[in-house]
């Protein structure tokens, strides 16, 4: 048979091409009005790819509080806000481009919302001296402190705080308890495997058994199967939602659960988690979250509320979302620290000279912050401790629905620098 042949004009792939190009840095922030100054922040989000559950509500959760800064607020100290932002598809190798191209984009600061993007920025970063906030942290970006900031505490801060909880008000038991890990193979899942090594000892922990997983996973069978034989008490699982579910679904099919008790990190702790997994391999899960609740009476839930349910409702009830609005409010502290402080045209210029005011004026000026609640204030004048949060709640899930067990539970700085054994 013979087969036809349709040829293309070379025009019409230079457009495909370019638009292929272009697309991923598009803006769904309208334009600032002609005139008004303006000042670019950087964001790096990965809206589609393996983490799109967790990302996509981030994200726009972050766009959404920015619009609501310069249309109700009128921007800050006189400046609108532009944020610049690329999709990152969850994959390594893009976010070191993106975070390339945010410099010569000309912005003063720049945001990323997962670890793994941010463990591929950082290196370009730290050398450039470009000062950068991460969503979701792990001890790798903040240790030793260098230019990255975390929004909130980081994956082996919640195992920490979830270890402490579990030995003072679950385990019954006589002796150590046996604890497996779960892990996707990546920084979000070896800041836990970090505070496990550099802490459970002194907590009274026995580490049985770590299993790892990557974020596309389809069956853990064969590792909680391993894991069953290990015969663990607890069970702690750091990952995004997808895979997590499919975690908790084998573990259910294979009748480990509700017996063992589970705990999550707080990276697949959430309403997206419940989705994906069902009631049933979710109900009397523990997880960490370090922020309140959706709904709860904080002073600005109502205004974050009014706007997911406006542009994004598909989100509603999904604590992610919550997470891209306050770090956009902690980008907007940021901000008004450093253009108080600094000239803020000097600052839109998003050279080199504005990084260093950004982070000397800016986030080191950032004290206390109360981010209307939502979750711990933020404070990076530490220029040890690189965490702007520094509490988390405990969770556990009834009938589908997260119900808060604890109050605000600190966590201490852990010095992983001063490990040997830690970054080799």
């Amino acid at each position: 048979m013979r087969r036809s042949k349709v040829t293309i004009p070379l025009a019409v792939l230079l457009l495909v091409a370019l638009a292929v190009s272009v697309l991923p840095g598009c803006t769904t922030t309208p334009a600032a009005p002609e005139g008004a100054k303006t000042i670019k922040l950087g964001l790096s989000v990965p809206f589609t790819g393996a983490a799109a559950e967790k990302g996509a509500p981030i994200g726009q959760g972050q766009l959404d509080a920015f619009k609501y800064i310069n249309d109700e607020l009128g921007g800050v100290e006189g400046y609108k806000i532009e944020p610049v932002w690329y999709d990152t598809n969850y994959d390594a190798a893009k976010a070191t481009t993106i975070v390339k191209k945010l410099m010569d984009d000309g912005c003063a600061f720049f945001t990323v919302v997962s670890s793994k993007d941010m463990n591929a920025s950082k290196e370009a970063a730290n050398r450039a001296g470009f000062p950068g906030m991460v969503c979701f942290s792990s001890p790798s970006l903040t240790h030793p402190p260098e230019h990255i900031y975390a929004q909130l505490p980081d994956y082996g801060d919640d195992w920490a705080a979830f270890s402490r909880y579990y030995l003072q008000s679950v385990w019954k038991g006589e002796g150590k308890p046996k604890m497996a890990l779960m892990l996707l193979n990546n920084s979000t899942g070896y800041g836990v495997r970090d505070a496990a090594r550099a802490a459970a000892e002194d907590l009274g922990i026995e580490i049985v058994a770590i299993e790892e997983h990557t974020a596309t996973t389809i069956s853990e069978t064969d590792a909680l199967t391993r894991i069953k034989d290990k015969n663990p008490d607890v069970i702690f699982i750091s990952s995004t939602p997808a895979p997590t579910a499919v975690i908790l679904k084998n573990a259910h099919d294979l009748q480990m659960i509700p017996e063992t008790t589970v705990g999550c990190a707080h990276a697949s702790f959430t309403k997206a988690l419940i989705d994906l997994a069902g009631k049933d391999a979710t109900q009397d899960i523990y997880g960490v979250y370090p922020t309140v609740n959706w709904g709860d009476d904080v002073p600005g839930m109502a205004k974050m509320m009014e706007y997911c349910d406006k542009r994004h409702p598909e989100y509603a009830g999904n604590n992610d979302y919550l997470i891209g609005w306050a770090s956009s409010l902690i980008n907007a502290e940021i901000l008004r620290q450093a253009i108080k402080s600094s000239d803020g045209d000097a600052l839109a210029k998003g050279d080199a000279a504005a990084w260093e005011l950004a982070e000397k004026n800016g986030f080191m000026n950032v004290k206390n912050y109360d981010v209307e609640g939502l979750h711990g204030p933020v404070d990076f004048s530490n220029p040890v401790d690189k965490r702007g949060s520094k509490s988390v709640k405990i969770f556990q899930i009834h009938d589908g629905q997260m119900v808060s067990q604890t109050g605000w539970v600190d966590a201490p700085n852990i010095l992983y620098e001063n490990f040997d054994w830690f970054g080799k």
